[in-house]
């Protein structure tokens, strides 16, 4: 068994990412390595993990025990509704490749990453783990959604037929240094810091799409690499883990847009355009099963984690991904 024997040695793919940033600051600034243990943190650049041939010979470089899989093809919901059937196959194939290549190498645990965007559109909530096949993904995105919702059919795979123990983690919506803060395709806090940042400068009224109704659970990027640190570690299950704050932390856009402000120190006049869309309502997620394992660990305060990712956005505007 590789990984009672000797030092892990991790790969994590996406590494270049808002995730996998974060989780390379808790392994070297925070003392999340352990004696002996290789991170190595993949950029595309490296590998392209379409493509077979590639992925393993960047598995064959540095044979890893240990796979955290972030890797994903990404774009804004336009690009989305355009490209669903683009999105499906290349998502299909960079997680067939990990995952295949993680098993003919014998890896010990593989940890995938899902989105909170392949839960059923048409659900009853808060939504838990047991329901994310339960009736088809929003429209908007259908190809990415069931690309990575087979991630956690597969990993079912192989631990029916090889004992593999593979998981998958489900972050509420992420934000945090590094993030993608383009206007168009970036998430939707980043997005809005961004927006706020530029009409600060100009001198202009902030434009907020939507009515600002709309909520969501927002989780800061270092915590979710806490947890994903302890998943790689400690969580044994092969069915996904949920990881967000509480239900009870579920905020409208409105309120969040209002710290954001408060962090930029805008003072300027906030609108709402109502005649954009606002997308769901609501995705409210549970987070009772981390609970079981985890009461007691702390999450970022909502207003902190802002101020922390707006500081770094102002910092680092020149390589920040606008």
């Amino acid at each position: 068994f590789i990984g009672e024997t000797e030092p892990m040695r991790v790969l994590v793919t996406g590494g270049s990412g808002l995730v996998g940033k974060a989780i390379e600051h808790v392994v070297k600034q925070e003392g999340g390595c352990l004696e002996g243990e290789q991170w190595t943190f993949l950029s595309s650049k490296e590998a392209n993990l379409v493509d077979l041939q590639q992925t393993r010979a960047v598995f064959e470089k540095y044979r890893p025990t240990h796979v955290i899989h972030l890797a994903a093809k990404v774009g804004g919901l336009y690009l989305h509704m355009k490209e669903n059937l683009h999105f499906l196959r290349d998502n299909l194939r960079i997680n067939d490749n990990v995952l295949q290549t993680s098993h003919e190498r014998g890896v010990t645990k593989v940890v995938s990453c899902l989105s909170s965007c392949i839960f059923p559109d048409k659900t009853t909530y808060p939504i838990d783990e047991s329901m994310i096949h339960n009736g088809p993904p929003h429209d908007s995105n259908f190809g990415y959604s069931h690309a990575k919702r087979m991630i956690d059919i597969q990993n079912r795979g192989y631990f029916a037929q090889h004992g593999r123990r593979y998981t998958a983690v489900i972050p509420t919506n992420v934000y945090g240094p590094y993030d993608n803060f383009n206007f168009e395709n970036g998430h939707v806090l980043s997005a809005l810091m961004h927006k706020t940042y530029a009409a600060k400068k100009e001198g202009t009224p902030l434009q907020v799409w939507g009515s600002g109704t709309p909520r969501r659970q927002f989780i800061y990027s270092l915590d979710v690499a806490r947890l994903f640190l302890w998943v790689l570690r400690e969580y044994d299950e092969i069915d996904p883990i949920i990881l967000s704050v509480g239900e009870e932390e579920e905020l409208p856009i409105k309120d969040a847009v209002e710290m954001i402000a408060d962090a930029l120190d805008f003072k300027g006049q906030i609108v709402f355009d109502t005649s954009k869309s606002d997308g769901q309502m609501k995705k409210t997620a549970s987070n009772a099963k981390l609970r079981r394992y985890l009461p007691d660990f702390t999450f970022t305060p909502l207003s902190e984690g802002i101020k922390k990712t707006c500081d770094w956005f102002v910092n680092n505007y020149d390589i920040a991904r606008t």
